[in-house]
């Protein structure tokens, strides 16, 4: 991406914000961004809800990804049936999708991940994961393939919350782990959900587009920027952080 786009975009969120961008922390969502793992969150969604006779599509599971589970089951049960999902069928599909999630996935980690964690690192910035995940395979993994990148309290997962994303909440609680004032924040998001959850809580969201989705969908919900993989954004990432 040029450079003068990406000042251009930095400027505007300055004069949004009303401070200076000022980056301390970078919080990164996981699924989508950190494994390549959406393709089998949806596949296991797609054949919990068919078993159940659930309407929904596999785009379906990309625009609410970022929800938590629970929060999921109740919008395609709510379509689908016209009510509110019961507790018992909120915990039910969920472990059936959790253990359809853990036969499929692969843990492959993203493409570009690796090296945009390492060149946050190099700037002096902190790292956490805000993830609407509860898929504790995944969780437990992260410092498995990204050694010494995370710790469990720069963390925030679908335990932790009380509003999942789009709702602003995991990030507000991911700037308050982190130490730091929302103008002191990136996001890396890659769902239309999540991007909007970053906007929300006053942060600069940048979008990576790992998915179906069309650029569209997440430039609407605001993303400061937005590029076309992890790759990508590493490539770009000296030109974010040096003003």
């Amino acid at each position: 991406m040029n450079k003068e786009l990406i000042q251009k975009a930095i400027r505007k969120y300055e004069e949004k914000a009303g401070k200076r961008l000022n980056p301390k922390a970078v919080l990164f969502d996981m699924d989508g961004v950190l494994y390549d793992s959406m393709r089998f969150h949806a596949r296991a969604w797609g054949e919990v809800t068919k078993r159940h006779h659930i309407i929904a599509s596999d785009e379906d599971f990309y625009l609410h990804e970022g929800r938590t589970g629970a929060s999921i089951i109740n919008v395609l049960i709510q379509r689908t049936f016209g009510r509110e999902a019961t507790d018992e069928e909120k915990v039910h599909l969920y472990e059936e999708k959790a253990a359809l999630f853990n036969r499929y996935n692969d843990g492959e980690p993203m493409a570009g991940a690796a090296d945009v964690l390492r060149k946050v690192g190099e700037s002096g910035l902190q790292r956490l994961v805000v993830t609407g995940s509860g898929q504790k395979s995944l969780i437990n993994k992260l410092n498995h393939t990204y050694p010494n990148c995370f710790s469990p309290e720069k963390m925030v997962t679908a335990f932790d919350v009380k509003q999942g994303k789009p709702h602003p909440e995991p990030y507000l609680m991911g700037l308050a782990k982190a130490g730091v004032q929302a103008n002191e924040a990136i996001v890396v998001e890659n769902a239309p959900l999540g991007v909007k959850a970053g906007v929300a809580a006053g942060i600069f969201t940048i979008a990576v587009n790992t998915g179906p989705l069309s650029d569209a969908i997440l430039l609407q919900e605001g993303a400061n920027l937005l590029f076309p993989s992890m790759t990508a954004l590493a490539e770009n990432w000296h030109s974010i952080i040096q003003k």
